[in-house]
């Protein structure tokens, strides 16, 4: 009898472990609607009349809109994986996840991540750039430059993936990245983006508790990711988000933010305290109506007016991953909030 139970209680244990690396169940899939597409870690860029948007997906997902109303479909970035992605990566056979999408010296830098072990730090960020976003236009060509940083399973403790880029005031590019276990982080560039600056000069921005063994890579705990770095004012607004994610209605997503006077931090929260030791300002929730629950954020000024851009799982949609933009303001004591529309 108790060799049976234990035999049983090898086998839960093996079951259990299996089930946080098998992936979620996957998302509803809608046909593309015009008025609410589906996306996932979306951002944004403008270039002359005409908004841009890319997330998450085969290529890297594109669409366009004249009015951040009506979207069209674009085709991806990518006809085919980049050469440098199997030869970092030789196991990687999904989707292209949360790109980043800066203006910089004359062109357009996308950041985007491969993982070939969703939930663990099996991953690596490439970089390209295109002198335009206009797929029409006989001058748009992405030229991919490689890899920038990757993870390496067993050797660390950050995962590289959610890449986004802040430029300081002195005009030095920082690269910003990150997820679960010891957190995001925060990296020098050169000037051209092309590479990590040497010596390289690393920073923990922002990380949760956990009480997992070293290298365990559970997804239990530390469950922060998607940091997008913003200025505005004296400071810099770190957006993070936390919880899990890619569950439909059954997530429990949500944007916190904190605020650094230094792309490095200390950021801080309303009541003063560091992200660095889990905390952070609830700032987007799902309303339990509208979104189960919403995150991976970007935020832009463009044309002298602020935007937060989000994905929300859409509880009318069954928990599809729905497009959120909208206005981002601001409160008397320098902090960001918004109101979503019903």
């Amino acid at each position: 009898m108790l060799r049976k139970l234990f035999v049983c209680c090898l086998i839960l244990a093996k079951m259990l472990s299996y089930a946080q690396e098998v992936p979620p169940p996957t998302l509803p899939v809608l046909p593309f609607n015009p008025k609410n597409p589906g996306i996932h870690d979306p951002v944004m860029a403008k270039e002359g009349d005409t908004y841009y948007v890319y997330g998450t997906g085969k290529g890297i997902v594109t669409m366009y809109s004249k009015d951040l109303k009506t979207w069209t479909e674009g085709k991806p970035i990518f006809d085919a994986l980049p050469d440098w992605v199997l030869k970092a990566l030789p196991n990687f056979k999904g989707d292209i996840w949360a790109p980043d999408i800066i203006f910089y010296k004359g062109q357009y830098h996308i950041f985007y991540a491969c993982n070939a072990t969703p939930g663990k730090p099996d991953a690596a960020i490439g970089h390209a750039t295109s002198p335009t976003l206009n797929q029409k236009s006989p001058a748009y060509k992405w030229t991919d430059h490689g890899k920038i940083v990757q993870s390496v399973l067993g050797r660390d403790l950050w995962q590289a993936i959610d890449p986004n880029i802040i430029v300081d005031d002195a005009g030095t590019p920082w690269f910003i990245f990150g997820s679960f276990w010891d957190g995001l982080k925060a990296v020098k560039m050169t000037d051209d983006m092309m590479q990590l600056k040497h010596p390289e000069e690393w920073h923990t921005i922002a990380r949760r508790p956990t009480s997992q063994k070293p290298y365990n890579y559970g997804l239990e705990d530390s469950q922060i990711e998607g940091a997008f770095v913003y200025r505005h004012g004296d400071y810099y607004y770190l957006f993070a988000s936390f919880d899990m994610c890619c569950r439909g209605v059954n997530s429990n997503y949500h944007v916190v933010v904190g605020r650094s006077k230094s792309v490095t931090g200390p950021y801080v929260d309303k009541a003063g305290y560091d992200m660095i030791d889990g905390n952070g300002t609830d700032f987007a929730i799902g309303d339990g109506v509208k979104y189960a629950a919403l995150g991976h954020n970007s935020v832009y000024l463009i044309d002298g007016k602020e935007y937060f851009v989000a994905h929300g799982y859409s509880i009318p949609d069954g928990g599809a991953s729905k497009l959120i933009v909208t206005e981002l303001k601001w409160d008397k004591n320098g902090w960001p909030y918004i109101k979503l529309q019903q």
